[in-house]
């Protein structure tokens, strides 16, 4: 690429050894290995605590947080034919779809893999009926090998069939999905050490979008280089496609295109990018085509979403409740509101999640809790008003318990 950099500061998260080389991760394997551990330290003592003789994973992020093994998660979360069970006081038991039992070799935290039974119509067709009780009767049985008595257990995620079949082979079938997302949302310390990693490699992507935002891009284009760097940097995938310049970033929420860039025009992003480890680095940034100076107008909403993003990060620490939050946190000014992001902020791991703290004109609709040591939690901001760009920005932080300590440091733009 030519050298565009007018931000100096941008190129030092280029990969040091050369834009033409990928990162690799400096951790240790020690840290990923206690990082498991304590992920399956996690969903017991919630299982425990929710009285459930274990849970049945399906979603393939809860899968990937407990057990750490992969199998084409995007296909899988739309195709139910690989599963888990973590049993409390027992084994931990993988179902495989035929074939793919070799990936979970050399994980230690899993006890035995299984055939996995598929029974959604894809794979089962009018012999779906006939699989369910197959594939019920053998979780059923393993509950009562190992349950000692108790035949509650959690689920992550199932579709109606399976449920009604559990039910019918004596399983009570308890709601995990509060159990798994209370469990993911307090971080170790080797779990930071690896969201950093993440990070690190988003923000190399980032200044290689930063280098692309040229008149005459796509907006496609641009956002390949995220791609590129998240993959070639032992990254997985992308949640969303909201990469957008000029005219097209109000109303927000439009996914990248084939629209070209134009001088001066805006390019606004998130990265709900799911990285190495499969940790997600949810970023976002705003800088003009080409990098020109802002106008008067971009520079006003630039400093305005700067302003919402500070004065909500000074707020966050450990102990504070959402209710408490939300009464200190910025308020939108009306010229902005309906142009809003309705959430002030939102929990992160593996992807989003719990939890989601509404921004102050939705918060009659939000839900209670408060902020622990140990979250990671992204701070949000989309400034636009009528007929103007839109400008998003979003952090990543460490909830402690005297702050809030940022994992990302790409330089917001020069105002």
């Amino acid at each position: 690429m030519a050298e565009i950099f007018k931000d100096p500061r941008k190129k030092a998260y280029l990969n040091p050894e050369g834009s033409d080389r990928p990162l690799r991760s400096p951790l240790p394997a020690a840290t990923l290995e206690a990082a498991r551990h304590y992920r399956l330290g996690r969903f017991r003592e919630k299982l425990r605590a929710h009285d459930c003789a274990g849970i049945l994973l399906y979603d393939p992020v809860n899968i990937r947080y407990a057990l750490d093994v992969t199998n084409m998660q995007v296909w899988t979360a739309h195709n139910a034919v690989r599963y888990a069970l973590v049993l409390t006081e027992g084994p931990v038991v993988m179902f495989e779809f035929k074939g793919a039992h070799h990936l979970c070799d050399g994980r230690p935290l899993i006890d035995e893999v299984r055939q996995a039974t598929g029974w959604i119509y894809m794979s089962a067709g009018d012999r779906a009926p006939e699989r369910v009780k197959i594939w019920a009767d053998e979780i059923a049985d393993l509950v009562r090998a190992h349950g000692g008595g108790n035949g509650r257990l959690a689920v992550d995620k199932l579709e109606p069939m399976g449920l009604w079949a559990l039910e019918e082979a004596g399983i009570t079938v308890v709601e995990g999905q509060e159990l798994t997302e209370r469990a993911r949302a307090i971080k170790s310390a080797e779990e930071i050490d690896l969201m950093r990693w993440t990070v690190r490699v988003c923000e190399a992507a980032m200044a290689r979008m930063y280098e692309a935002s040229l008149p005459g891009k796509t907006e496609q284009e641009i956002w390949a280089e995220l791609h590129y760097e998240n993959a070639r940097s032992g990254g997985e995938w992308m949640e969303t496609r909201l990469l957008t310049c000029g005219p097209r970033t109000n109303p927000w929420y439009s996914e990248c295109g084939d629209f070209v860039c134009r001088e001066g025009e805006m390019i606004a992003f998130d990265t709900d990018m799911i990285g190495p480890y499969g940790y997600c680095a949810d970023l976002s940034r705003s800088w003009t085509c080409g990098h020109t100076k802002m106008s008067n107008r971009q520079r006003g909403l630039y400093e305005t979403a700067v302003s919402q993003i500070e004065h909500n990060l000074a707020l966050l620490k450990a102990g504070l409740s959402f209710a408490e939050f939300n009464e200190k946190s910025w308020r939108i000014p009306e010229k902005h509101r309906p142009y809003r992001y309705t959430l002030a902020g939102h929990g992160v791991g593996m992807a989003d999640e719990w939890p989601a703290v509404l921004l102050h004109v939705d918060f009659e609709k939000a839900y209670d809790g408060h902020f622990e040591a140990g979250m990671v939690f992204c701070v949000e901001s989309l400034i636009a008003e009528e007929g103007s760009e839109s400008i998003k920005l979003e952090t990543q932080v460490l909830i402690t318990e005297t702050g809030a300590e940022r994992l990302d440091s790409f330089p917001w733009e020069e105002v």
